[in-house]
């Protein structure tokens, strides 16, 4: 350990004094743990998002969709995310089925449930009719939402920590060795979450972006991959996993979402031109 590394230690703030713990509740024969508390408030909260939303006119879906809808969503992003998980970093959990259902103890992937969600989200679309692209723009605005309480569900995990820093918040986490680093799950939160999904309210609340197929899943896209590009240069990268130019994994994953949301944020003028959306009066 090299001298500053050693003052930042000394000096740093380290997780335990915090006081916080993964589980919210404990009844002895039942223990409720934040991640699953957070995936919980999420899809509650973007329910009750979307079904203000659905009341402003223009709306893709009807009040009857709205709880079909959520329920496929939720039933996408916790399937996904679990068996995307266990695919991408731990099969050897499918070797013992029980192991795979137990969701409280974390362990969900971020790709696997946008990949779960998506399937969800298409089978639901179809079978209701609806426009699958004038949709994305509503599941768009209400996804940082459930976003931002992943991430700080991250941090009471003491998982996913950054890169080591001698900034004066920098944290010393369990399990991550005698390093102080960034508490790089509240930057994603901060960023992933709170900003990204005011710019995305108050677009959809203030403006008639609504009325602009992909214009809101497009700034979506593209801001989740420019934030995300930006934090890993302070999240700790995932080991054995490289990318491509010098880039980490997650921000080569992040470049062709950028290029799809401005794809979609420049051409949205021309399909609202060809699609006859009703205006408020």
């Amino acid at each position: 350990m090299s001298f500053l590394m050693l003052i930042s230690f000394i000096a740093a703030i380290r997780f335990e004094d915090l006081g916080l713990s993964s589980v919210a509740l404990n009844l002895g024969f039942f223990q409720l743990r934040w991640y699953s508390l957070a995936y919980f408030m999420g899809i509650l909260l973007g329910w009750w998002q979307i079904a203000r939303m659905q009341r402003k006119s223009g709306a893709p879906l009807l009040a009857l969709h709205v709880d079909d809808l959520v329920i496929a969503a939720a039933i996408g992003i916790i399937l996904g995310g679990r068996l995307g998980f266990i695919a991408f970093y731990q099969p050897q959990t499918f070797l013992d089925p029980l192991s795979v259902l137990k969701l409280w103890e974390g362990g969900m992937s971020f790709h696997g449930g946008v990949i779960g969600v998506m399937i969800a989200f298409t089978w639901f679309c179809r079978t209701h009719k609806l426009s699958w692209l004038r949709m994305l723009d509503y599941v768009a605005v209400v996804y940082p939402l459930g976003h931002l309480f992943g991430r700080l569900a991250n941090f009471v995990n003491a998982e996913l920590w950054g890169r080591p820093s001698n900034v004066p918040w920098a944290i010393v986490f369990p399990n991550a060795g005698d390093v102080a680093r960034h508490p790089s799950q509240l930057y994603q939160a901060a960023s992933e979450g709170v900003l990204l999904g005011v710019i995305l309210l108050w677009m959809f609340w203030r403006t008639d972006a609504r009325m602009k197929p992909g214009l809101l899943a497009g700034i979506f896209v593209a801001g989740m991959g420019v934030f995300r590009f930006i934090g890993e240069f302070y999240r700790e990268p995932d080991k054995g996993v490289y990318g491509l130019f010098g880039m980490t994994m997650g921000q080569t994953l992040c470049v062709p979402m950028i290029i799809c949301g401005i794809y979609l944020i420049m051409t949205t003028r021309k399909r609202a031109a060809s699609m006859a959306i009703p205006t408020e009066p």
